[in-house]
């Protein structure tokens, strides 16, 4: 009988030599962007319209309440036609000194009053009515903050610090009159104290009170506003 044969095959000439060559990619050319005048208009127009689209409930709260007036009344108020953004580099100070960003006001409504630290007989009179007219305002009052913005290097008193504050502190800051007077204004004819100024979420000026104003009407102002934004602003920064 003859015995079988176990041992394996041999390999195939060349087989090693294969295995022991090294692996070869084919790298391709990542294809050129397009930067076509008409490819850079397109991503433009896109940009703009989802700017549109995020400013839309704004404009439409706006016109809403200065256009449309379903109570067919007009506003107390003197709207500022355009609004008036708060300038990013407004030099803006602690009472200790210490440097505040402007954008960081934005978030909130804002009813400003501006006056020297020594507060005369108007300034106190303008911040008893911030500090009413947010107290009054109820379970809106979250969304509306006070600022005073003390336009010279004096320094109010501490009971007047406390006075101002309520069961929902002011924010007090000093802002160079002249550097100030290049965002807010006063009508013709006025001092910049003697005006209240509301200040949108947004950080934008948009509204001025008449001087010594109505606390009742400057209120109904207020809550309209309040109204007719309830859609897009919530309260807190």
């Amino acid at each position: 009988m003859s015995g079988s044969n176990s041992s394996a095959p041999a390999s195939a000439p060349g087989a090693d030599a294969d295995l022991a060559s090294p692996l070869s990619l084919t790298v391709h050319s990542m294809p050129a962007p397009d930067l076509s005048p008409r490819r850079t208009a397109l991503g433009r127009l896109k940009m703009l319209m989802v700017l549109g689209v995020c400013a839309a409930p704004v404009i439409a709260s706006y016109f809403t309440y200065f256009v449309i007036r379903p109570e067919g009344r007009t506003n107390y108020s003197e709207f500022v036609t355009p609004p008036r953004e708060i300038p990013a580099t407004l030099p803006l100070r602690d009472l200790a000194g210490q440097p505040v960003s402007a954008p960081g006001l934005h978030g909130q409504w804002l009813v400003v009053v501006t006056a020297g630290g020594a507060c005369d007989a108007r300034c106190e009179s303008h911040l008893v009515l911030q500090r009413q007219l947010v107290e009054t305002l109820g379970r809106e009052k979250g969304r509306v903050d006070k600022l005073w913005l003390i336009t010279d290097d004096a320094t109010p008193t501490p009971a007047l610090l406390k006075a101002i504050g309520g069961a929902q502190p002011a924010t007090v800051l000093r802002a160079p009159a002249a550097e100030l007077s290049q965002w807010l204004s006063p009508a013709q004819g006025h001092q910049l104290d003697e005006h209240l100024y509301v200040v949108d979420p947004m950080g934008q000026w948009m509204m001025r009170t008449p001087v010594e104003p109505d606390p009742a009407k400057l209120k109904r102002d207020l809550e309209k506003l309040l109204r007719a934004s309830s859609s897009w602003d919530q309260p807190g920064r």
